[in-house]
């Protein structure tokens, strides 16, 4: 009984604080987009850290960024990294505090269920990939996302496995989205991983499973401009043994 209590207080306290901002977003996202630029700011630098305070004091939700490497970052960058639930979004957000982030994305999120989450990512200027178009679609939407990035010193993410681990493994890389950005942008590259999101990918088990997560970040390596498709294809490969030497580091207790 005081577990259920618990989880329906903390969901309580969570839809208070977002309910406002997820509202106006819907309203006057088809009126106002630079008015819900700036809601969608507030959401990411404000109500983000609430909501992972609230998680670690009622559900010990923990946040372990490793610090190593960011000083050494390059002005502007690709980020490259595995990908386990949807708080990856918010988590990279908080990861590179003080660096705008874009990601790579199904356009289903944009359609999404949840209220706040499509009006949010859409005025913040997101790339969203559609399942069905073909590949000159997607092609094109990238191309934009990435003079967007470039036009406005954003950092674009992607995610190469294309879609949630379910249960932590990864999945096959896919190429053609990284090239693309890649050829298009000429930017860094900076490798990451993410730890124990996938416990929590499921929303319908997110608050029984979310209590003593420990959600991992680490920055694993930058590489420079990769300056032919070779290159590409290499720093793809590698980048996928990077993340998987550190996971398999991380849950053998060898790396705190």
């Amino acid at each position: 009984m005081f577990k259920a209590l618990g989880n329906f207080l903390i969901l309580l306290t969570l839809v208070g604080m977002l309910t406002p901002a997820s509202l106006a977003l819907v309203i006057f996202y088809p009126f106002f987009p630079g008015l819900c630029y700036k809601i969608s700011d507030y959401i990411v630098n404000v109500c983000s850290r609430r909501l992972f305070t609230i998680m670690r004091v009622y559900k010990n939700f923990r946040l372990s960024f490793s610090q190593e490497n960011l000083d050494a970052l390059p002005k502007q960058f690709i980020v490259l990294s595995n990908h386990q639930s949807l708080l990856d979004i918010p988590i990279f957000m908080n990861f590179f505090r003080g660096r705008d982030v874009r990601f790579v994305a199904k356009d289903a999120l944009g359609k999404s269920w949840i209220p706040l989450v499509g009006p949010m990512l859409k005025s913040h200027g997101h790339c969203f990939i559609p399942r069905k178009g073909g590949s000159s679609i997607v092609m094109q939407r990238i191309d934009s996302f990435s003079k967007r990035c470039l036009d406005n010193n954003w950092n674009p993410v992607i995610f190469p496995e294309g879609t949630r681990s379910k249960d932590g493994s990864l999945g096959k890389f896919y190429s053609a989205g990284f090239r693309r950005i890649a050829d298009s942008s000429k930017l860094p590259i900076v490798v990451c991983v993410v730890d124990d999101g996938w416990k929590i990918n499921d929303i319908f088990h997110v608050m029984e499973n979310m209590r003593n997560i420990n959600y991992r970040a680490k920055l694993l390596k930058i590489y420079p401009p990769a300056q032919s498709k070779d290159e590409q294809v290499a720093i793809l490969e590698e980048a996928r043994a990077l993340m998987q030497e550190q996971l398999d580091k991380w849950r053998s207790g060898a790396e705190a």
